[in-house]
């Protein structure tokens, strides 16, 4: 059983033992290659989260109808990858064998690998859903087979040919365009296709990521690498919501916001409404 955090995200303060979702935080950037800050990601979606409202317009839904637990952020090495999705793998394992549903608050993308580790585990049929403007199936980056970079061609050495699903991807190397023909499903630049990949995927486990720099920098000036050229935020909030709402979700995680580099504080308000939004619909 986890423990109370004292800052949670907006109304997710639910007794454990009666939480069907558990927020956890994994402040880790140590492998950007970029622009670092995406270790302030989870604590400033939560502190900011406060500036919205608990209830949605858009779903006629209220986080205080529902039942999710925050966890807080996990105490992570800087300077050990491995160590770090360890921590992160533990954390999710633990939600996972007391039959709630992980969703977890970045941190740098290469945090995913360590809750999509713990899923697979719990669902060997496991598929991934991948909202991204970089591709991140690099073998390596500058030698590094652990970076935020190579983070998606980590999970599919775990769950293999045909199971992970990306949409929104622009920017690449043509190395990882090319592998990605044969190994990986890839929606370039849109979202176009979500519905039909959704119908796909209707009663298969669903490990869903979201990377929130397929924004738009126009709309989402704070992360470590803004890529010109993406969706606006009604496309992407139309679109989680109908991911969380459609697919049989086992877990979750939104990442790569990085607060200093929008003095604004707008980047971080896209994303605790982005959080709020994919909440409701998990919940119904």
């Amino acid at each position: 059983m986890l423990n109370p955090n004292v800052e949670t995200f907006l109304c997710c303060d639910a007794p454990y033992e009666e939480a069907k979702i558990v927020l956890y935080g994994a402040p880790f950037d140590s492998t950007t290659s970029y622009r670092p800050g995406t270790r302030f990601g989870s604590r400033a979606i939560r502190s900011e989260s406060y500036g919205l409202e608990s209830y949605s317009p858009y779903q006629d839904r209220d986080l205080l109808d529902c039942a999710v637990f925050d966890s807080g952020d996990l105490e992570l090495s800087f300077g050990r990858p491995e160590d770090a999705l360890a921590g992160i793998e533990e954390r999710a394992a633990t939600i996972f064998s007391d039959g709630k549903l992980p969703f977890l608050l970045g941190g740098e993308h290469l945090v995913t690998l360590g809750a999509v580790r713990a899923a697979v585990r719990q669902f060997p049929g496991l598929h991934i859903l991948h909202f991204d403007a970089h591709a991140d199936l690099r073998d390596d980056y500058l030698g590094a087979k652990l970076s935020h970079a190579c983070v998606l061609r980590r999970c599919w050495e775990l769950v293999g040919d045909g199971r992970i699903h990306q949409f929104g991807i622009r920017s690449g190397d043509r190395e990882e365009f090319r592998w990605g023909k044969n190994h990986v499903n890839t929606r370039k630049f849109d979202l176009h296709g979500l519905k039909e990949t959704l119908e796909e995927l209707e009663c298969q486990p669903v490990y869903f990521t979201l990377d929130l720099d397929v924004l738009d920098p126009s709309v989402f000036p704070g992360t470590g690498t803004p890529e010109p050229g993406g969706v606006d935020f009604d496309t992407l909030r139309e679109a989680v919501t109908l991911v969380c709402s459609k697919a049989c979700i086992v877990g979750c995680d939104v990442n790569e916001l990085s607060p200093s580099y929008d003095q604004s504080g707008a980047s971080t308000a896209v994303a605790c409404k982005i959080v709020r939004e994919m909440l409701l619909a998990l919940t119904k």
